[in-house]
């Protein structure tokens, strides 16, 4: 048996059960949950506001965890045979079909309509197949990947889902060297959006968010500014990123705090003809009012919108960290661990931003 938490339907507390273990099938493996996160979709998953969920399910979609058993061979993705003992992670986004108009036309395999989740889209009645439980049923497939040496699980687990989600976000914003560039948000997507940032060449960061505790961690992650939304209004932040850019406005914006209102600010952030890229608007949270001439068309202002991530952006993340681990600690970003018996309390602390990143240890 193993034990799992699991979110039966929207607005209810989540549950510790016990569930049987099925038989692998060829090519499918158990991983020992080592650390699981919790994000921002999760407490969106808790609100009912992702489309096509099959509750109940276990959340948990980024995940880090021990092989414990295998059937035949299984291999990760730069090829290794892996075996009983390795540390491995993988990548949440599996049936992807690489058959359709999206996936070989659009090259946009993110809007794959076969596109499946662990621990979002795929529900109790599929598997063990979220990290909020002792163990995770690997399907045969799942694009797996060993951690580098000298990257430690705490230190991926603290990059997470933010990491790969930040790095389709600075793909799409095509920073160039010398650019400033202003983030929104200073959660995790926000906080790996700033440096990675500095790593393609931005020689200013200017981070936006609160509370204090979240951006004392941008400053010592190498943002060089921080204007704190909890003691500033709109204009006062508008006129402090005017003031740190010659009164142009940023080359580039990158919002990752998931709030509507967000979007207009930050709009008139950007110098004219400069990008605009939107992370954070992962549920529907509402609507906003943009006057298209004088905020868009004027401004000769480049916006694109990032939906979920790819192989590429959780593989290449993987190697950033690889490559610059002992610049960046990311473990860092880990404010608590959580028991199975502790979701319900890891939900309401992230959503309440009283922690940087909440981490789920089951066999602890």
């Amino acid at each position: 048996m193993i034990k799992a938490a699991v979110l039966e339907a929207p607005h209810t507390p989540l549950v510790v059960r016990e569930l049987s273990a099925p038989v692998l099938e060829p090519g499918a493996a158990w991983l020992e949950t080592l650390y699981s996160e919790v994000c921002g979709t999760d407490v969106h998953l808790y609100h009912g506001k992702l489309s096509g969920v099959p509750y109940p399910i276990i959340p948990g979609h980024i995940n880090v965890g021990r092989v414990v058993e295998m059937n035949g061979i299984v291999r990760d993705f730069d090829g290794n045979v892996l075996k009983a003992g390795d540390i491995v992670t993988f990548l949440d986004v599996h049936e992807t079909c690489h058959n359709c108009w999206f996936c070989l036309v659009a090259k946009a395999s993110t809007r794959c309509p076969q596109r499946k989740v662990y621990g979002i889209t795929y529900g109790l009645k599929d598997g063990i197949l979220g990290g909020w439980s002792e163990k995770i049923y690997l399907k045969p497939g799942v694009k797996t990947m060993k951690l580098p040496k000298g990257v430690k699980p705490e230190a991926f687990i603290g990059g997470g889902c933010g990491l790969a989600t930040a790095y389709h976000a600075i793909e799409q914003a095509q920073i160039k060297l010398g650019d400033t560039v202003v983030i929104q948000g200073s959660g995790p997507v926000g906080l790996n959006a700033a440096i990675l940032a500095q790593l393609v060449g931005a020689l200013k960061v200017i981070v936006v968010g609160g509370p204090a505790m979240r951006l004392e961690l941008a400053s010592e992650f190498g943002a060089d500014h921080v204007v704190n939304i909890d003691i500033t209004n709109e204009n006062d932040r508008l006129a402090q990123v005017r003031e740190l850019t010659n009164g142009r406005g940023a080359d580039v914006v990158i919002e990752a705090s998931g709030a509507p209102a967000a979007i207009k600010e930050g709009m008139l952030m950007v110098r004219d003809a400069g990008a605009y890229v939107v992370a954070g608007q992962y549920t529907d949270n509402g609507d906003v009012t943009l006057n298209p001439h004088l905020e868009l068309n004027k401004k000769h202002l480049t916006v694109k919108g990032t939906w979920g991530i790819d192989l590429s952006h959780f593989y290449r993340s993987l190697k950033v960290m690889e490559k610059y681990h002992s610049r960046f600690a990311w473990e860092k970003f880990i404010t608590r661990h959580y028991s199975l018996y502790e979701t319900n309390q890891a939900l309401a602390d992230v959503e309440d931003r009283r922690v940087m990143k909440a981490v789920i240890t089951p066999n602890r």
